[in-house]
């Protein structure tokens, strides 16, 4: 059962989503990456935004290639996008399910010797995509460990049947551009390149074949970094790319939430569970319509700040389930009512800023926006 509200009547909060930023972000990275291609990242729903907006509209933008994290993910998008456009799952085939992988004209990235041996089977009994094999170059999460890698070179290379349409790695410290783990992993990488280029020789997809090393903060990291794709995620929809400047991408996403009561507070009163706050004021509180069950972490409390008439108001006491509260004593009573709306992600107070504000990153506020949420897209494709 969706709880995607039809109409922002019924609603406690709308979450508007700006696709021509997220096409424009795109862009953006398409041209710094240049001449490499670039790719779009759309898991975990197009990181709570919607794949079945989002991808379309970065697929009539010139997008060609798309990855996902699961084989679920990919199924669901296979039909939003007409071939040639590939769709690669980074998590790669599970036990057992491969040969959906071939059904749905998916590309699986193969990250361990189980996974290759699965794929290698299915490779010479029929008709199967071609493959992207995964090195670990020092994150130690998914990927050939460097044993298992020089065991697939020396024994077989996986079984010959298996078309390589890429070779890839991923950062771990690319938004510290002066980390020394970035050099040490391209290092890697490009070793790693040399040694898998004989997988392909000869291989009708070794003509295609694609080095990937860079995703969101790995492409402002320069071209050496580039190689033949980068996978940008994140910074389609707004996170920064490079924390220690400024951000280059634009906000893609609004959120409003409803007030649903206001209340006179005297100096002294307690307000939210555990009396975590106490008024060192009498004044007026907004109760808002959005908890952590929609994805406004708990861990806002009590940092979160909200805008109502053009001004800030802070978050008080504890966000609960399903409501937070605000001290508007500083806002015209006649904007404070219920059913008007605040707003708590917009153009000056990002995904970025509510996230330092929650102690967790823009990726953790993005991907948590809950499905109770009015969603309004906005862009040519929605």
């Amino acid at each position: 059962m969706s709880l995607i509200f039809e109409t922002p009547a019924r609603a406690g909060a709308v979450l508007e989503i700006d696709l021509d930023a997220i096409v424009r972000n795109w862009r953006l990275l398409a041209r710094r990456a240049a001449p490499a291609a670039c790719a779009a990242v759309v898991k975990a729903d197009a990181y709570g935004l919607g794949a079945a907006k989002v991808a379309p509209a970065l697929a009539k933008a010139g997008c060609r290639f798309f990855f996902v994290a699961t084989l679920d993910e990919g199924i669901l998008l296979r039909p939003l996008l007409a071939e040639p456009v590939e769709i690669a799952v980074l998590n790669g085939p599970l036990p057992g399910s491969a040969e959906e992988f071939a059904a749905h004209r998916l590309l699986p990235v193969l990250n361990d010797p189980g996974q290759i041996e699965d794929w290698a089977r299915i490779a010479s009994c029929e008709a199967a995509p071609p493959a992207l094999l995964h090195l670990d170059t020092g994150m130690a999460r998914l990927g050939l460990c460097e044993p298992e890698f020089a065991s697939f070179l020396e024994g077989g290379r996986g079984g010959n049947a298996i078309l390589w349409r890429g070779f890839m790695s991923h950062l771990a410290c690319a938004e510290d551009p002066r980390h020394p783990q970035n050099a040490l992993q391209r290092c890697r990488f490009l070793d790693g390149l040399r040694r898998f280029g004989a997988v392909c020789t000869g291989s009708d997809a070794s003509r295609d074949s694609l080095a990937s090393l860079a995703a969101s903060s790995g492409i402002f990291l320069g071209r050496d970094y580039h190689f033949d794709l980068v996978r940008p995620g994140a910074a389609l929809y707004g996170v920064n790319p490079q924390p220690q400047h400024p951000n280059p991408m634009r906000q893609a996403v609004r959120l409003r939430g409803k007030i649903v009561q206001v209340r006179e507070v005297d100096r002294g009163q307690a307000v939210g569970y555990g009396a975590a706050h106490l008024m060192a004021h009498q004044g007026r509180l907004a109760t808002v319509a959005v908890g952590y069950a929609d994805g406004w972490p708990r861990s806002m409390s009590p940092r979160g700040l909200a805008k109502i008439g053009g001004k800030r108001v802070p978050l008080i006491g504890r966000v609960s389930m399903d409501l937070t509260i605000f001290d508007v004593s500083a806002i015209d009573p006649a904007l404070v009512r219920p059913g008007a709306f605040v707003d708590l992600l917009d153009e000056e107070y990002g995904v970025d800023q509510a996230a330092a504000d929650a102690g967790t990153i823009g990726y953790e506020i993005l991907t948590a926006l809950g499905r109770r949420y009015h969603r309004v897209y906005h862009g040519e494709a929605s």
